[in-house]
């Protein structure tokens, strides 16, 4: 089943709600005017509230693990709404997987 590809607008958050932003690592190859985010691509979180026995312990980052089987954008994989990724902590505890809430609708791979 073919999914959508991930830009770099794409909305993405945290299990508890934070939203992530990208910066995105190459700019050559766009879907609806914004690069197409791939597996190495640097994603952050701001706003998770997600606590740990009454202490602060929010999502700070992004790992993505199984990115686009097929396509690839100057060599990396790229992202897809069903990509599957690993929200973690600033201790690189694991913290839940992200959740693609948008995407573009006009180009998709899987």
């Amino acid at each position: 089943m073919s999914m959508n590809l991930l830009h770099v607008n794409a909305t993405v958050t945290c299990p508890h709600g934070g939203q992530a932003t990208v910066r995105p690592g190459q700019s050559r190859v766009a879907v609806s005017s914004q690069p197409v985010a791939v597996q190495t691509d640097v994603y952050t979180i701001a706003g998770c509230g997600f606590t740990v026995s009454g202490s602060p312990h929010p999502c700070v980052t992004i790992r993505w693990t199984q990115p686009s089987t097929a396509i690839r954008v100057n060599g990396v994989p790229a992202l897809l709404e069903n990509s599957v990724g690993l929200c973690l902590a600033a201790d690189q505890a694991p913290q839940g997987p992200p959740r693609v809430v948008t995407v573009q609708r006009r180009a998709g791979g899987r």
